[in-house]
């Protein structure tokens, strides 16, 4: 079997995953820093694998990991040994850490936060507007990122004067070109920040889940301090970065095919439909770490081996020929039926997608109901992939953003 190794710099995703797929459903990758996993590449294989419970989170069945070969200041160690959460364990103490999660994001409550995101979406739209004529807008930096990052700050209860540094740290947290002598510093510093929310929280409770999690331990439920910080910077993680690359693929996809954005502006395709395409197609995760085989289990026509790492390829499977018949590799924002599994499956499925969901389907037609002269200010082609073999995520998205809707050009 060949060996594909990822490019730390995500200049060609397409044909990555391209790549991952024509090497069978269990694919030899190199991450970036020579570390060697499994990857699985198709949609059969990898709903399978995710509720098979001999594939655990354990990393200490990591044959790698119990030989020593992980150096702490890999850049990629925060997302493979994150702590102790609800994404790091099986069983009963992952329905214990979880539980409190699932029930403060099932729909019904996630629907509550409508008001507010709309609140928040119009507030960005605003501030839009206001900005000079003519001029290109970094649609990403704009409104892509102070959305979700809002959001899932008032569900937690995290200050807004804590963005700026937030931000900063979780960029090089994400980023494969985090030169390794700063990382153990990177990592140091999200834990002393996190464990000051967690204080602050602790002497001044609110009507967020950072306080219930602090209740619950305190009321029998057992969480430690080490779980609440993890949960925290999980959530934190997670509930923006998919969401704001969720919303900039999506306006890639609809400035990328006229024929289909001018349905959807038109009402002949709804917002449910683009969104849900977007996540197949272009999908806002490219590769999760990490799992572990604690026994040979067989994948396709090959073989996980006892001990090995495996990840799971979204951005592949997403494009199974298999899954999605010829037309795998089209964005086709009227695709039905769309089962696609880009927010996972099994016990560790995203408990954040209704909330990421909701949020884009609020934000994107709003910002095409405000702009619908909004276009690329460059050629596709120019945009460019920031170096995080996790996440598919742009640099920027420059757009003109034309006559707002009932204004009036300059």
């Amino acid at each position: 079997m060949t060996r594909i190794a990822l490019d730390p710099f995500v200049r060609d995703l397409d044909g990555e995953s391209a790549a991952l797929r024509a090497a069978g459903p269990l694919a030899e990758v190199e991450l970036p820093g020579g570390v060697h996993v499994y990857a699985v590449t198709r949609h059969a294989e990898a709903r399978a694998l995710l509720t098979d419970s001999r594939v655990v989170k354990d990393i200490n069945v990591w044959n790698a990991w119990r030989r020593g070969e992980i150096p702490m200041d890999w850049p990629l160690i925060g997302l493979a040994n994150p702590g102790r959460s609800m994404l790091t364990v099986d069983g009963a103490d992952h329905r214990r850490l979880r539980t409190l999660v699932a029930q403060a994001l099932t729909v019904k409550r996630v629907e509550r936060l409508r008001a507010g995101i709309e609140a928040l979406t119009n507030a960005s739209l605003e501030k839009l507007a206001a900005l000079p004529a003519g001029e290109p807008v970094d649609l990403k930096a704009e409104f892509a990122y102070p959305l979700p990052m809002n959001v899932v700050s008032e569900l937690m209860g995290v200050d807004a004067a804590d963005h700026p540094r937030l931000k900063e740290l979780f960029e090089k947290f994400f980023s494969t070109q985090t030169p390794p002598e700063e990382v153990p510093q990177m990592m140091a510093d999200l834990g002393t920040l996190f464990t000051k929310i967690v204080d602050d929280k602790r002497a001044n409770p609110g009507d967020d889940l950072t306080s219930a999690l602090i209740a619950a331990s305190e009321n029998g439920d057992h969480l430690t301090d080490e779980e609440i910080v993890n949960t925290l910077q999980l959530i934190i993680a997670a509930g923006h970065e998919t969401t704001i690359s969720l919303i900039v693929n999506v306006v890639e996809a609809l400035q990328t095919h006229p024929e289909q954005r001018k349905k959807v502006l038109g009402g002949e395709i709804g917002w449910d439909g683009v969104i849900e395409e977007t996540l197949r197609w272009n999908t806002p995760t490219s590769h999760v770490l990490i799992r572990f085989a604690t026994e040979d289990i067989e994948v396709g026509d090959r073989v996980l081996p006892k001990g090995e790492g495996l990840i799971i390829s979204f951005g592949a499977l997403g494009r199974d020929e298999e899954q999605y018949g010829p037309t795998a590799g089209e964005f086709d924002a009227a695709r039905t039926p769309n089962r696609h599994i880009a927010f996972g499956h099994g016990p560790h499925v995203c408990p954040g997608a209704a909330l990421s969901r909701l949020e884009a389907g609020i934000a994107l037609p709003a910002l095409y109901k405000r702009f619908p002269e909004l276009d690329l200010a460059v050629p596709a082609s120019e945009l460019r992939n920031k170096p995080i073999v996790t996440q598919n995520d742009l640099y920027e998205l420059p757009v003109e953003l034309g006559c707002p809707f009932g204004g009036d050009k300059k």
